[in-house]
């Protein structure tokens, strides 16, 4: 079985800014690449889980949303580190209704360790809102709760 280092995406990774939808717009936290690529050298799989609320309000597509990811790994690419999978929540229950994948349920964390093969007690989480922590310790993972900045 696999260990993985969870990332939330905004606010965690990258400075938050409302509904991130373009690549240039991207900005890394200061040291969150460096910090990546610790988890990438220690044989994790680093793997994102994050709410995308932007694509049920209709603010940008998954298409939008993709482009963003592939940027962040090709900048990521610059400090030798890389994130494994990407996995959204495209719902937001004011608009889709509920769903089992939106934070603080586990639906990506359960998909993500199906796929990986993960050993959520040997894996970690990093997130900047008390549902992401929510969502880790459901699943047995070690959560830790960051601001932006390392």
């Amino acid at each position: 079985m696999n260990k993985a280092a969870f990332f939330d995406r905004d606010g965690t990774i990258n400075v938050e800014i409302n509904y991130l939808s373009r690549p240039e717009d991207l900005t890394f936290i200061d040291g969150m690449p460096e910090f990546i690529k610790k988890f990438n050298d220690w044989g994790f799989k680093v793997i994102v889980v994050t709410n995308q609320a932007g694509i049920a309000r209709g603010y940008y597509t998954e298409e939008d949303m993709n482009r963003v990811h592939l940027y962040m790994n090709e900048r990521l690419a610059e400090s030798g580190a890389h994130i494994d999978a990407f996995y959204f929540c495209p719902h937001h229950p004011d608009f889709t209704g509920p769903c089992s994948c939106r934070k603080p349920g586990t639906g990506m964390l359960e998909q993500a360790g199906a796929d990986f093969d993960i050993d959520f007690s040997r894996s970690i989480l990093f997130g900047d809102k008390p549902w992401d922590i929510e969502a880790g310790e459901k699943m047995g993972i070690k959560s830790y709760l960051i601001n932006e900045g390392l």
